[in-house]
C-alpha cells in the first residue's frame, strides 16, 4: 500500500480536498474494476467520459477520485484531486504506483507506422543471445524471459503497463524493448516512463480514422521523442522523410541510420533474394536470414541502438546475423513447395507496397505473383482504394477479400477498394469475401513457381466478425492448401 500523496507525486494538481495522507490499495481508470480503498481515475476516452462514472466508483468502494473537473455531488469521506490532465496523470500515477518500473531497466521504445514489431522483436532476440534477462512489449506478444502473455494492444493502458514492467523488473530484466504506438502517445499511455532510447522507423498513411489528419500522426510520433529525457537516444531512420522531423525538438542525444544519407549508422546493400540479405555495415559484409530493403532498415535500426545501449559493434552483427524477423512478417510458409507463399501483416498502403516490390526483386519474371489482399473494417477508410490499387500494379493476379470485417459489411469494404482498381485492372481481379476460400483459390490457381502473398493479418490467429473475434490463422490456412493441391497432384 502507498499513501495518496506520494501516488501523484509530480502530477500537475489543480486543487485537493481531503485526507492525502490515506493509503491507496489500487488504481483503476475503469469504475467497473474500483474496490474497497481504490483511486479512480476519471478520464475522457474517445467513447466515454469518466467523470461520468465517479459516483459508480465511489459505490464500489473508492475513497480517492482524480479528476479534472470534480463533480456535483461531493462524498465528504472521499479525497478528490484536480489535474489539468487526467490521461497524462494516470500514466504519471501508475508509474509511482508500481514503484516506477521503468527507471529499473532499460527502456527502449520504437514507433513507426512500419517495421516497430520486427525491431522490437529483434532487439528482444539480440539481447537474449548475448546474455540478458529481457522484456518485450509488441502487437503480437509480451514477453518475460521466455513467458509468454498474450497481447491485446500494441501499448497497453498505463495500468497493465506497469504492472506489466514491475513483473519484469521482479524476473530480473535488465532490458526491455516496446512497440510505442500513436494512439498511445496521444493518449497519454506512455506519460511517466523513463525511457533510455527510442527509435524511428518510418512514417506512412495509416490511422487517419483516429488521427483525422496525417499531420496530426505525425505530431503524435514526434511527441515521443519531444518527451525524451537528455540521457536518453533518439535514434531515426534518415532517408525517411520525417525522420529529422522527430529529431527537431528532442533533448535525448541524436543519432540516425540508413542505406542511402551521410548518417552515424550506414548499410549498404549487397545482395537481396529470396534467401536473405548480405548488408555492408561498419566495415564488414554480414548475411541475415531476413529478406527485403524495409527489413534492411529494421537490421540497421536495431544494430544502432544495440551499439547504444553499450554493445560490442563486432558481437551484435554476429547475434543479429542468425536471427529471423518477427511471426507473420514476410514469412515464407512451407519452404521448398512447388509455390512460393508469403504471409504478411502488411496492412497499410506503403507496408504492402514494400512487400510487393520486395518480391519483384527476386522474382524472374516467369512466375505470376497472386495477392491475396483485404482492408480491416471500423478503420481509416482513406487507404481502401490505395490498398487495392497497389495490389493490382504491382501482382499478375489480386484477390480482394475480408480482413477483420468488424462492424462493417465485408462486401460494402471491397467495394471501397474497387474503386481504386482501374478497369483494366479489373479484369485480373478476383472478389471473394470468404477469408479461407480466397485463400484456397490464389493456392488453386497458382502454377509452380508461382509466388502467392496473403496480406493484411500477419501473426493474427483470429478474424474479427460483427463483435466476434473467430480462430482464424493464414498461415495455417496457407498451408492446409499448399498440402492439398501438392496431394492431388
Amino acid at each position: 500500500m502507498t499513501e495518496l500523496k506520494d501516488i501523484v507525486y509530480k502530477v500537475s494538481l489543480t486543487s485537493s480536498y481531503g485526507n492525502m495522507n490515506q493509503a491507496v490499495n489500487g488504481i483503476c481508470f475503469d469504475s467497473r474494476k474500483a474496490k474497497p480503498g481504490f483511486l479512480f481515475v476519471a478520464v475522457k476516452g474517445t467513447l466515454s467520459d469518466g467523470h461520468d462514472y465517479i459516483s459508480k466508483a465511489i459505490e464500489l468502494g473508492a475513497t480517492a477520485v482524480v479528476c479534472e473537473k470534480l463533480p456535483e455531488m461531493i462524498t465528504e469521506t472521499v479525497t478528490y484531486v484536480t489535474v489539468k490532465d487526467s490521461a497524462q496523470a494516470l500514466g504519471i500515477i501508475a508509474s509511482n504506483f508500481y514503484e516506477n518500473p521503468s527507471a529499473k531497466v532499460k527502456l527502449t521504445g520504437v514507433t513507426g507506422t512500419n517495421g516497430k514489431t520486427t525491431t522490437a522483436t529483434l532487439l528482444y532476440q539480440l539481447f537474449t543471445k548475448l546474455g540478458y534477462a529481457v522484456g518485450l512489449i509488441s502487437t503480437v506478444e509480451n514477453r518475460i524471459i521466455d513467458k509468454v502473455i498474450h497481447a491485446t494492444h500494441t501499448t497497453p493502458d498505463p495500468i497493465q503497463l506497469n504492472e506489466l514492467l514491475k513483473n519484469m523488473v521482479e524476473q530480473g530484466c535488465s532490458h526491455v524493448f516496446m512497440e510505442v504506438s500513436s494512439h498511445a502517445v496521444d493518449q497519454e499511455r506512455i506519460a511517466g516512463l523513463k525511457f533510455a532510447g527510442a527509435i524511428f522507423t518510418n512514417i506512412t498513411h495509416d490511422h487517419l480514422d483516429y488521427h483525422k489528419t496525417f499531420e496530426n500522426y505525425i505530431k503524435a510520433k514526434k511527441k515521443f521523442f519531444d518527451d525524451l529525457p537528455s540521457d536518453a537516444f533518439a535514434l531515426v531512420n534518415a532517408d525517411d522523410k520525417r525522420g529529422m522531423v522527430m529529431l527537431q525538438n528532442t533533448k535525448a542525444t541524436k543519432y540516425t541510420f540508413g542505406l542511402k544519407k551521410m548518417v552515424d549508422f550506414k548499410g549498404k546493400i549487397i545482395t537481396n533474394s529470396i534467401e536473405g540479405l548480405e548488408l555492408e555495415v561498419g566495415g564488414k559484409n554480414v548475411w541475415f536470414k531476413m529478406i527485403g530493403d524495409f527489413n534492411a532498415y529494421n537490421l540497421l535500426g536495431v544494430y544502432g541502438a544495440a551499439v547504444l545501449l553499450g554493445e560490442d559493434a563486432d558481437e551484435v552483427l554476429t547475434q543479429l546475423s542468425s536471427l529471423h524477423g518477427a511471426p507473420g512478417r514476410f514469412e515464407l510458409v512451407l519452404p521448398g513447395s512447388k509455390i512460393t507463399a508469403i504471409v504478411d501483416y502488411a496492412h497499410t498502403p506503403d507496408a504492402l507496397k514494400n512487400v510487393l516490390e520486395t518480391i519483384a526483386q527476386f522474382r524472374t519474371g516467369n512466375e505470376q505473383v497472386i495477392t491475396v489482399v483485404g482492408c480491416g473494417g471500423n478503420r481509416d477508410r482513406t487507404k481502401r482504394p490505395l490498398m487495392a490499387s497497389i495490389a493490382c500494379k504491382l501482382s499478375d493476379k489480386v484477390v480482394l477479400t475480408s480482413d477483420n470485417p468488424r462492424d462493417e459489411d465485408p462486401m460494402e469494404i471491397i467495394r471501397e477498394m474497387q474503386t481504386g482498381v482501374t478497369p483494366t485492372e479489373a479484369r485480373k481481379t478476383l472478389v471473394i469475401a470468404d477469408r479461407e476460400e480466397a485463400i484456397k483459390t490464389a493456392c488453386m490457381i497458382a502454377k509452380e513457381n508461382d509466388i502467392v502473398l496473403v496480406a493484411g493479418k500477419g501473426h493474427e490467429d483470429y478474424q474479427e466478425i460483427k463483435g466476434v473475434k473467430h480462430p482464424f490463422d493464414d498461415r495455417e490456412v496457407v498451408e492446409r492448401m499448399l498440402k492439398l493441391f501438392s496431394s492431388e497432384e
